[in-house]
């Protein structure tokens, strides 16, 4: 429901309160953008760019987004740990609860965990232990699609939530050719399509400012 009103104030489909709704470009007032599906979820999209941008796990992600960022580097600083199951009881019991129950969704609908359901540490052991096969079935489940300009791998995969090591396997030499200047071909699941063209300009932006920055 669009018009969804939470016991803080929070408003519409993605919940968000009315301070970032004006920071995020919303019109808050006698029209509530906030009730707009596609303008705020444009926004909350944002929101969660920049919060993974700050903190680079999505659990944190989810915890900033219900109980603020300002509370998460709080609960960082205190418990001298990024892990969400470390710093957990540092943060207000109604946010630690909803990043369960954000777990617990996850895994009713898909079955098992993924790279939005574990820490940054875990995914990043998960990736280290990865085994992948290509066979057929895996290839003729995939779209290729011409890509040039200096996107990162690593963005394209947490944007679109693909396993690193698969797609590095399945487009091998991609940071490097894109690197030297190079067109490539890119394969993707055919259902991450549609996603990666509506994103493919904020990816490239990101992974434009990763490169900048040294990362």
């Amino acid at each position: 429901r669009s018009n969804l009103v939470s016991w803080a104030g929070a408003v519409g489909p993605w919940q968000i309160m009315s301070y970032e709704a004006k920071r995020l470009g919303l019109k808050v007032g006698r029209v509530d953008e906030r009730t707009d599906f596609i303008k705020s979820t444009h926004a909350a999209s944002k929101l969660m760019k920049e919060l993974y941008n700050e903190f680079g796990d999505w659990l944190l992600v989810v915890a900033g987004y219900n109980g603020g960022s300002g509370r998460v580097r709080s609960a960082i600083r205190k418990s001298g740990s990024n892990n969400f199951w470390n710093l957990q009881y540092y943060l207000p019991e109604e946010t630690r609860t909803h990043v369960k129950k954000f777990i617990a969704t996850h895994y009713l609908f898909e079955g098992d965990g993924g790279i939005t359901t574990q820490t940054a540490a875990k995914n990043k052991e998960d990736s280290n232990n990865y085994s992948f096969t290509i066979d057929k079935e895996t290839l003729a489940n995939m779209v290729s699609i011409e890509v040039k300009g200096r996107y990162k791998s690593d963005i394209i995969c947490n944007s679109l939530g693909l396993h690193p090591n698969e797609f590095k396997i399945i487009n091998h030499k991609f940071d490097a050719e894109l690197a030297e200047g190079k067109t490539f071909y890119m394969k993707i699941p055919k259902e991450k399509e549609v996603l990666f063209q509506t994103i493919k300009n904020q990816i490239l932006e990101q992974s434009i400012r990763s490169i900048l920055e040294g990362k």
